[in-house]
């Protein structure tokens, strides 16, 4: 009897149990089936991270530097070896190319070896479960988890094909050493490009995904070639290769690339990047997101050459002017061909660069100087007719309560317009600018592409008195007219540039200014010359090469301060390359400014860079004439002027001599 009480218990119990995991299933199903109608997964994240670097070319199409916003960076599934994706393959998901995004054989097989091992030794996930376990779910193991899981993989393998679910894996996951993606991994553990991976190295880099912490070759190196071996084995068990390649591949010597932790063309050039990345956004439009992430290849007017020589002479803290106290002395400076208006280089300061930071040879509006007079007033004067020989009146004069003054505190009652310009005297310049008329200088500033504010127009905007002020880039883009017989055409630095599907997105379309005639650019050519080789700009000489320039300073207006600079210019050329040069402080104040004139620092500045430019280059010339013929000739009429006054000094002392002894002689009679 009490067996048979027994087996109605346990009848009913089994019957219970049956009940309850019935409901139980059943429930899940129905949350499954609910899952499943009203989840939609975001799935558009996938692709994300897998927007490449944006590369930007020389201007010899040459790769030059890389930008990009992601921690990783995407190769394309065409660029990355089958041997690699074969390896991934077999000791990831070897059946990955079978199953929907979800492996039921695996599944199964992983629960067998496990319950018979005692615990974990297998997983079950695929490839397209790993993807999207990185890429769009949070990593703690929860059912809800588990679930987005399921469901986001079959809808990942009904919207992307496998090569892409493969490209998008292998783009993402890490690979340790602070390798995220294949393109990086390639990089940083063989110094090579991932396409140029051998069988045995991307059978390593495969092995690591297990365990990176564990297997990275560099820190645990005998396990990572354990593991090689292991890949290698299973792409042989599985049909990818042969038992010959397998052997051929395990008997490989592995060499890592210690010194190559990072692809070092990314972030090269900083400050020229960041100017092509404002000009891209500005100029075309494009969002400097999409340009961080998209994959673009943009084409610029880089020159490598130039641009390491002018980084090079930054590099040097000796190059640069000292202040009154230790504060760094900043500075910036551009680099431009004339003939197309290409920036070739530029850098926006010193010390450590801030992405898409303050660029002071863009961005910098300061007082040029003295750099402004060949724009706004000489160039002007010789249009209207005056010639380097006519004389300027330089004496202290008022000028309807304005009172330049000449640097040196001397004047010389008249002097040539060669010669004001040459040693750079303030007052014959404000006077020559009174009798041509501001407008018309303002007219030529405007030609030249300086920006202007009402409050410009008076003549002390001839020794650079401007509210606003310049930049290097506005100054050498100026300049470029002197050196391109009198045609100014617009600076830029992106030549093209085209997206990641190779369509040309924005093209550049050469905007010039006809400045002056060619015969006015000639005589402001050998104005120029001659500063650089007889005046002011002495400094920036580079022997055996014709350098036009004109230096430029700006004394500060603090009190008590007698004779402190705030800005220093140099603006230079040659037949082919225009460059300027700024020197000062961010802001100036009572314990941060200058010591010394742009003579003393910012022409010396332009002299070290162009030397290192002009290395093993052939000499141009500007086919004009020298004004030495003018200066010896000015020469030695000052000097019969000054024989002619000496006989006149002993003339008088002769005749006041005789009126004394004429004196002396009636006196005594």
């Amino acid at each position: 009897m009490k067996g048979f009480f027994t087996k109605i218990f346990n009848k009913n119990k089994l019957s219970y149990f049956f009940h309850i995991g019935l409901i139980s299933f059943s429930a899940v199903l129905l949350i499954a089936v609910v899952f499943l109608t009203f989840y939609k997964p975001d799935i558009s994240l996938l692709t994300t991270e897998l927007k490449r670097s944006t590369e930007i070319y020389d201007v010899d199409g040459e790769l030059a530097s890389k930008i990009t916003a992601n921690k990783t960076e995407g190769a394309s599934i065409d660029d990355i070896p089958n041997h690699v994706k074969n390896a991934v393959v077999a000791i990831e998901d070897h059946r990955f190319y079978e199953h929907n995004g979800i492996d039921y054989k695996g599944i199964f097989r992983a629960v067998y070896v496990n319950m018979k091992a005692g615990k974990v030794v297998e997983g079950g996930s695929t490839i397209t479960q790993q993807l999207i376990k990185i890429a769009l779910l949070e990593q703690n193991r929860t059912f809800k988890r588990k679930l987005e899981e399921f469901f986001i993989a079959r809808e990942v393998e009904k919207e992307y094909s496998k090569d892409e679910v493969l490209g998008m894996y292998l783009n993402q996951i890490y690979f340790g050493h602070g390798a995220w993606g294949i393109k990086k991994a390639a990089r940083i553990y063989f110094g090579k490009d991932v396409n140029e991976l051998t069988l045995s190295e991307g059978a390593m880099l495969a092995g690591v995904i297990n365990i990176p912490t564990k297997l990275d070759p560099y820190n645990h190196y005998d396990a990572a070639l354990k593991r090689r071996n292991l890949v290698l084995t299973r792409m042989a068990t599985n049909g990818f290769i042969d038992s010959e390649q397998a052997e051929q591949a395990k008997s490989e010597e592995i060499i890592l690339a210690h010194n190559q932790k990072e692809d070092q063309l990314k972030g090269k050039y900083p400050y020229f990047v960041d100017v092509v990345l404002t000009e891209a956004s500005k100029k075309y439009n494009l969002e400097i997101d999409e340009l961080l992430r998209g994959g673009y290849k943009i084409y610029t007017t880089l020159d490598q050459h130039i641009q390491q020589a002018l980084e090079e002479v930054y590099e040097n803290n000796e190059n640069f002017p000292k202040g009154v106290t230790d504060a760094l002395v900043q500075s910036g400076m551009v680099l431009i061909n004339p003939k197309t208006g290409g920036i070739n280089a530029l850098i926006g300061g010193r010390g450590k660069h801030q992405f898409l930071g303050y660029n002071r040879a863009t961005q910098l509006k300061a007082s040029p100087g003295s750099t402004i007079k060949p724009l706004a007033v000489y160039t002007p004067a010789l249009e209207e007719g005056y010639k380097l020989t006519d004389l300027l009146v330089d004496e202290k004069m008022n000028f309807g309560g304005y009172e330049p003054s000449n640097a040196n505190g001397q004047y010389l009652g008249e002097v040539p317009l060669y010669e004001a310009l040459m040693k750079s005297l303030n007052v014959p310049t404000v006077w020559l600018m009174n009798e041509i008329g501001i407008e018309k200088s303002i007219r030529s500033l405007e030609r030249f592409g300086i920006p202007l504010t009402e409050n410009d127009r008076n003549l002390s905007l001839a020794l650079g008195g401007m509210e606003k002020g310049v930049s290097p880039q506005d100054m050498a883009e100026a300049y470029s007219a002197f050196a391109n017989n009198g045609e100014r055409v617009e600076s830029h630095t992106i030549v093209k540039i085209e997206n990641a599907q190779g369509q040309e997105v924005a093209v550049w379309k050469e905007k010039s200014t006809k400045i002056m005639e060619k015969k006015v650019a000639d005589q402001m050519n050998r104005l120029l010359l001659g500063v650089v080789e007889y005046g002011t700009g002495k400094n920036a000489a580079v022997e055996g090469y014709e350098i036009a320039g004109k230096t430029g300073s700006v004394q500060v207006t603090i009190p008590g301060i007698k004779s402190g600079v705030k800005d220093q210019w140099f603006v230079g050329y040659t037949p082919s390359l225009v460059g300027a040069v700024w020197a000062g402080y961010d802001r100036s104040d009572k314990t941060h400014y200058l010591t010394t004139n742009s003579s003393q620092g910012t022409a010396l500045i332009f002299q070290k860079v162009m030397t290192n430019v002009l290395l093993n280059q052939e000499a141009e010339s500007f086919h004009v004439a020298s004004l030495e013929p003018l200066i010896e000739e000015r020469k030695k009429e000052l000097e019969k002027k000054e024989q002619k006054q000496y006989w006149r000094d002993k003339g008088s002392e002769l005749q006041d001599s005789w009126k004394k002894w004429w004196n002396k002689l009636l006196k005594k009679e």
